[in-house]
């Protein structure tokens, strides 16, 4: 795989340019195309040849696959074109959208399957026992076995959804194909045919194998949370600078594979001179920017550090959230003295399935608050966790 990879995709290694990238689209769909259409022609010539409608069935399912690989490359070619003013974050999202047809495919070839099992089942007719015929069903599993291995490779190393999709379906073809390679040696051994029985079992099988496939690219297109060590990877890399006291509200928006967009608040320090902040928050965006091949745009919030008074109630508000919940994060901390009461003003970060709705957890903090310091009044805004680290 190695060794094909070199030969026809240049700079293969260098997998964070959107150029090889699709470079791999395109050598897959084209790899994907050649070994489904021998599959195809050899298992529909083994299918006449003994009359198993499972054999034929299975042929047309690697047909399918064929026809998959060429959505698969024309998905990545679309997906690498650049940005247009209709398109300005470009049209990675397009990659997405491929696989999801490939998903659809594999799903109506599934429910055709399955209607023509039931009719064998029905009406079975005699089979002819073919050595041919099992040896191209023996090869096909390997070559499917290698397939399936071929596109998580490369689904893995360049992170598309499309990639894990077409892996998934051919891992479900070789479970297929060994259904068909069972019922074919069964009916020849004992004489029973369960030929129409083994191409409900395939059915169900490409069928699953759909239903996977679809949720791989469904949930990028929904918009699906980053990986944890990318947050921490790109959280490590602002806090570079010591300048930088910390950072929160972190939002990665995903434009297709490759097209990644970070929106985050970083803190410094209040009395820092704002001349001299913007430079560091700007050689922040630069080092990120260039780092994870991304846009990013930082707000820059200033901190105060220095006033005992406000670092006491704050560790007060952070020890009351640490007792109801450690995973509420707080950011934002300030206070304003009023002649009666102390407002304590703060945001907290809440994951979307906690069990305590919004209302109910600010009271909790704010009564707990009250309950040690009975002139401050809590005003918080809830966040919600758009990323998480590991």
């Amino acid at each position: 795989m190695n060794l094909l990879l070199k030969t026809f995709v240049k700079d293969y290694k260098n997998v964070d340019s959107p150029q090889v990238r699709q470079g791999y689209g395109v050598f897959s769909g084209i790899v994907g195309i050649i070994c489904n259409l021998i599959l195809f022609t050899l298992k529909f010539t083994a299918g006449i040849v003994t009359a198993s409608v499972s054999i034929s069935a299975d042929a047309f399912n690697n047909l399918s696959d064929a026809g998959s690989s060429i959505i698969t490359l024309i998905g990545f070619k679309l997906a690498g074109k650049s940005p247009d003013v209709e398109h300005p974050f470009g049209h990675g999202r397009i990659e997405y959208i491929s696989g999801l047809a490939v998903a659809a495919i594999i799903l109506i070839m599934a429910v055709e399957l399955f209607q023509n099992s039931v009719e064998k089942i029905i009406h079975p007719e005699a089979m002819e026992f073919s050595l041919v015929s099992i040896v191209i069903l023996v090869g096909s599993i390997l070559m499917k076995m290698w397939m399936a291995y071929f596109y998580r490779t490369l689904g893995r190393r360049i992170s598309s959804a499309t990639m894990y999709a077409t892996a998934t379906d051919s891992l479900s073809d070789c479970i297929s194909t060994s259904v068909v390679l069972f019922s074919l040696l069964v009916t020849t051994l004992t004489g029973f045919n369960i030929d129409g029985f083994a191409g409900v079992i395939v059915a169900i099988f490409v069928f699953m194998a759909g239903i996977d496939a679809a949720k791989e690219t469904i949930q990028p297109l929904l918009g699906q949370p980053p990986e944890p060590e990318f947050v921490e990877a790109v959280t490590h890399c602002i806090l570079e600078d010591n300048h930088i006291i910390g950072i929160h509200d972190m939002i990665v928006h995903d434009y297709g594979p490759g097209r990644v967009f970070i929106s985050v608040h970083a803190e410094v320090p209040y009395e820092m001179d704002m001349l001299e902040a913007h430079d560091i928050i700007d050689f922040a965006e630069q080092r990120v920017a260039e780092q994870f091949q991304c846009g990013i745009s930082i707000h820059m919030d200033p901190v105060i550090t220095d006033d005992e008074q406000l670092n006491e109630l704050k560790n007060l508000t952070l020890r009351v959230i640490e007792n109801i919940d450690p995973q509420i994060k707080m950011h934002d901390f300030r206070r304003t003295n009023g002649p009666y009461r102390t407002n304590l003003i703060f945001d907290i970060v809440v994951p979307f399935d906690y069990p305590l709705s919004d209302e109910q957890l600010k009271k909790k903090i704010r009564d707990d608050i009250f309950a040690m310091k009975e002139h401050c009044y809590a005003i918080i805004t809830v966040d919600k966790a758009y990323v998480s680290n590991k």
